[in-house]
């Protein structure tokens, strides 16, 4: 299958305007930016540096890290298993993972888990960057971990990925390891080349120098819920998620290595009710349901610091803009679902206009600023103006 694509010239270079603007005016580094309309890639542009030490400048098939857009692929992942009959959302987690269930953690099910409401969002004791690579190794500490919460929202910011990841394992009748599950059952069927999470080395020289956030997000202090959700050796930032064998491993919700073009694919197919070029992964009903708020929607979370717009389906809901932290990039249609990621990339799928979005970059930034201060906010709105699309 050959992706279709129509790409607007005028639209092309409006977005890149904006790009220039948020690299000159906001401190931006390296950014892409693609998008999808009614199933066509319409915008696929960039601008900026890679690699500061070498000048190596972006294209279109520099990968990035996006941390937390991973969340949304290893969601559809679930989705797929469910929709053949392999998963069922109101089933404890202990059902495909027998050894999950002791420690309190018997009633957990599949959508707590989708919805950062299972109760384990801390990282295991004596965990390092090596442990972390070892996917065996990490299951088995959050099968013997008690939970910390009890149903109510904890974001789990990197745990989440083991936990969903080794149930689409154990409910595969192929037992393959996750990645590849991925690979062949998401990015084959949709002709998506670049959405990796653990990538092969061989595209290692494509991906994009990772630049710090100058000073730790405020949920991640020490001492914190966020600072034990990712404790400073293993946490989302340069140091580690720089790191070869890291970029190499497959963690399921926040090591994805993608770029804008294959990100903005894989959302298009959200955006057209999980059918694109011909290729179904998700009923539309499924897909419907992921704009539905979860249960106790109005909880500050404790992990995060602020109320998490999470939908039944996993991804983030945006049913109420004005309580977003710094999502304001993906515009004010409550349909709307997205996935941010930890130092500012996300995607959008908007089903209304059939629009689906992806802004990449290298340079991570504290996504507590308000959207005068965002520097994805202009390229956004220019994104919409530019596809004639509603602010």
């Amino acid at each position: 299958m050959t992706p279709r694509q129509k790409i607007d010239p005028k639209a092309n270079d409006l977005v890149r305007q904006a790009i220039a603007y948020s690299i000159r005016e906001r401190d931006e580094v390296g950014v892409q930016v693609a998008a999808y309309l009614n199933g066509r890639l319409v915008i696929d542009t960039w601008d900026g540096i890679a690699d500061p030490a070498t000048g190596r400048r972006v294209d279109g098939d520099t990968l990035f890290n996006v941390f937390s857009v991973t969340k949304a692929v290893t969601a559809v992942a679930v989705h797929i298993q469910a929709e053949r009959g392999l998963i069922d959302y109101d089933a404890p987690v202990a059902r495909y993972w027998p050894e999950f269930g002791v420690k309190g953690k018997t009633t957990g099910t599949i959508r707590d888990a989708l919805t950062h409401r299972l109760g384990v969002p801390f990282m295991p004791d004596g965990v390092t960057p090596e442990r972390m690579c070892d996917w065996d190794w990490m299951v088995k500490q959050f099968a013997n971990m008690e939970p910390q919460f009890a149903q109510k929202s904890a974001y789990h910011a990197i745990s989440q990925g083991w936990i969903l990841g080794e149930v689409v394992r154990r409910t595969d009748p192929k037992r393959r390891d996750f990645g590849t599950f991925v690979q062949e059952e998401i990015c084959v069927p949709l002709a998506i080349t670049d959405l990796w999470i653990g990538i092969p080395d061989e595209v290692e020289p494509r991906v994009a120098t990772l630049i710090d956030y100058p000073s730790l997000p405020p949920y991640r202090q020490p001492g914190s819920p966020g600072y034990r959700s990712q404790p400073s050796n293993v946490g989302t930032c340069a140091a580690v998620y720089g790191r070869g064998d890291v970029r190499r491993a497959c963690i399921a919700a926040a090591g994805g290595i993608f770029n804008a073009r294959s990100t903005a694919r894989f959302f298009a197919m959200l955006a057209n009710g999980g059918e694109l070029d011909g290729v179904r992964l998700l009923s539309d009903a499924c897909v419907r349901s992921f704009s539905e708020p979860r249960p106790n929607a109005d909880e500050v979370d404790p992990v995060m610091m602020y109320v998490l717009q999470v939908g039944m389906g996993g991804l983030r809901v945006n049913d109420r803009p004005e309580k977003r932290m710094s999502t304001a990039s993906v515009g004010t249609n409550p349909r709307i679902i997205y996935h941010p990621g930890a130092g500012g990339s996300i995607a959008w799928a908007d089903p209304d206009a059939r629009l689906a979005v992806a802004l990449c970059h290298n340079r991570m930034f504290d996504t507590y600023v308000s959207a005068e201060e965002d520097p994805f906010f202009p390229i956004g709105n220019a994104v919409r103006t530019a596809l004639g699309i509603p602010n």
